[in-house]
């Protein structure tokens, strides 16, 4: 039997993680590293990228970076025209926008941007990763969102449909390719300080946007946990749903929010 720190340990394991250049995906990076992952990093922010690389490279130096716009499937299908050879076996598709807009103003640019960003694009990563690995099956992380299931900002109604579809997307694959050796699961953060939500806050504040403020505090009265919660926490989950302590894990939406959807 192995041990729990051998079940947890990604060494040997080749890890893409999208949106890495901030927050939650540079968390991700930096304990994906720790656990021993070669990592793949991918963002359309170069400088961001560059930080989280540096940041990395002090707990492993086995990081590439590679800039991708992930709004747009030909890089994405550029991206992985470079694998011939060793694959990588973990997929942790990180990367979104948090676009705000009266759903009245939405037209059809703001929506497709939005839907490319934080729908198509996991949609097209997962399609390659599954289409090279074939039958040598790996692991896919997916990051979705509280405002699938409980909408709360009315601002929001292009990304919580977006990201409702990261939980149809991870079910639906969960139960087609689980039996070739796949699997597929879900992050659901809420309430995490990264630097959008933090903008936001900020934002309201100097705005004196009463509705927005408003909006916080109801969203924080109902965060069981009495805090906002930190990138790492989030990263922390990933790693275990990467690992195999999550060996019989498939096609579970796993909340990372604090208690907001138990509350």
């Amino acid at each position: 039997m192995r041990t729990s720190a051998q079940l947890l340990s990604m060494k040997g394991r080749r890890v893409i993680v999208t949106g890495a250049a901030a927050g939650i995906g540079r968390a991700m990076a930096l304990r994906f590293a720790e656990a021993g992952a070669e990592l793949l990093l991918l963002d359309i922010d170069e400088a961001g990228l560059t930080q989280t690389a540096a940041e990395v490279g002090r707990l492993s130096s086995r990081v590439t970076t590679q800039v991708v716009d992930l709004a747009r499937k030909t890089q994405i299908d550029a991206f992985w025209s470079h694998f011939e050879v060793d694959l990588p076996d973990t997929l942790i598709n990180n990367a979104g926008s948090y676009p705000l807009r009266t759903y009245l103003e939405v037209d059809a640019r703001f929506l497709e941007q939005t839907l490319r960003v934080n729908l198509e694009s996991a949609l097209w990563m997962c399609q390659d990763f599954i289409a090279r690995r074939k039958e040598q099956g790996g692991v896919i992380v997916n990051v979705s969102s509280v405002e699938a299931v409980v909408p709360f900002m009315d601002d929001l109604i292009p990304y919580s449909v977006s990201k409702a579809g990261i939980l149809a997307l991870t079910r639906a694959l969960a139960h087609a390719y689980g039996k070739r050796g796949f699997r597929v699961n879900v992050l659901v953060p809420g309430a995490i300080k990264t630097p959008g939500t933090q903008r936001l806050r900020k934002a309201a504040v100097r705005r004196l946007d009463v509705d927005l403020m408003k909006t916080g505090y109801h969203f924080a009265n109902r965060l069981a946990l009495g805090r906002w919660g930190e990138p790492d926490e989030v990263a922390c989950v990933a790693l275990f749903l990467a690992s195999d302590l999550a060996s019989y894990v498939q096609g579970a939406a796993v909340p990372v929010d604090g208690g907001f959807l138990s509350s």
